[in-house]
């Protein structure tokens, strides 16, 4: 009888425990590749956060005694053709991405939501004129569209964001259109619907809500896409302007000493592939937890189903026991 009792306590402190506690340990669990992605992502987080409070002058001193160094006790990745820290422009750079990836991500995912919620709870014409829009934007590459906006708006931080976002998310607005209508057909919806509540009513109460796995999904998985759109464009020359250290920018000035010093674009090279690496897998990962079609089991995890069936089971044998 004890023993009943306390596994009835687990369960429920099982079910009180947080839902991004849940969403932590089942990764861990269940996710390795996903995990060390987190970890990555953490690590490169971290870094950024260092970044915001040095000072600038660590990656922009010029040393002309020091042109196109390897590394060395004093730097340890060496410097550029200016003389500067390359493993201080690294980290600065790491700041950049990372805001860029995250804000333009954010930003991107608003503008998928705003218009896939539109579009498909409100449907017939509506629906028809926003969709050929899509389609009408999306027939054009996206690095065509997004070099074109960064010559138009100019170079800069804030520009290369709100570009980021407002292409991608146009684009994006398809995956939030779909989940809108599926959930729009559930039966709770339109008995709202029956019953006096709005458009918006039934889009913030019944299907928001649930539709904020893709959501996050959608997001997660963006920010690698947003880190390597920000450092193609700088690379190519239409992203940040030159005093702003990031990941493309010292790609384009590895390029003119890649004979001289071929170690300039390791450096920046090798930390775009792990942070986009780390997103991916992290990404991936999220996306098989909090899909339900891959989730399996019943309640927020699988070992909640472990835990009602172990209590199912003891609780037949003690009823059992006292019917004898």
């Amino acid at each position: 009888m004890i023993e009943a009792v306390d596994n009835n306590v687990k369960l429920k402190q099982s079910r009180k425990r947080s839902r991004f506690a849940d969403i932590i340990i089942r990764l861990v669990k269940e996710k390795p590749l996903g995990t060390v992605g987190g970890v990555i992502v953490l690590i490169f987080i971290l870094t950024a956060i260092v970044a915001y409070f040095l000072p600038t002058n660590l990656m922009s001193e010029v040393r002309l005694g020091n042109l196109a160094e390897g590394p060395s006790t004093r730097f340890i990745m060496g410097t550029d053709q200016l003389g500067r820290d390359e493993f201080m422009r690294l980290i600065f750079g790491t700041k950049i991405s990372i805001t860029v990836g995250l804000l333009s991500s954010a930003l991107s995912v608003l503008i998928s939501t705003a218009i896939g919620s539109i579009s498909g709870l409100i449907g017939g014409k509506t629906d028809m004129i926003i969709q050929r829009v899509v389609d009408a934007w999306m027939c054009f590459p996206a690095l065509f569209i997004l070099m074109t906006l960064m010559n138009v708006v100019g170079a800069g931080v804030a520009q290369m964001i709100i570009v980021l976002g407002v292409a991608t998310g146009i684009s994006g607005s398809r995956v939030i259109r779909s989940a809108v209508i599926g959930i729009r057909a559930n039966v709770y919806v339109e008995a709202s619907t029956a019953i006096g509540c709005t458009n918006w009513q039934a889009l913030t109460r019944h299907i928001l809500p649930n539709i904020m796995a893709p959501v996050i999904i959608l997001f997660t998985i963006g920010i690698g896409g947003m880190v390597l759109a920000e450092a193609t464009l700088t690379f190519l020359g239409f992203g940040l302007p030159p005093d702003v250290a990031s990941w493309g920018r010292m790609l384009n000035d590895a390029t003119r000493q890649a004979l001289q010093a071929p170690l300039l674009s390791l450096w920046p090279g090798l930390a775009l592939s792990l942070l986009v690496y780390g997103i991916n897998m992290l990404g991936d990962a999220v996306r098989d937890i909090l899909d339900p079609r891959l989730r399996g089991g019943v309640g927020r995890y699988q070992g909640v189903k472990v835990k009602k069936l172990k209590h199912k089971s003891e609780t037949q044998e003690l009823k059992a026991a006292i019917g004898k």
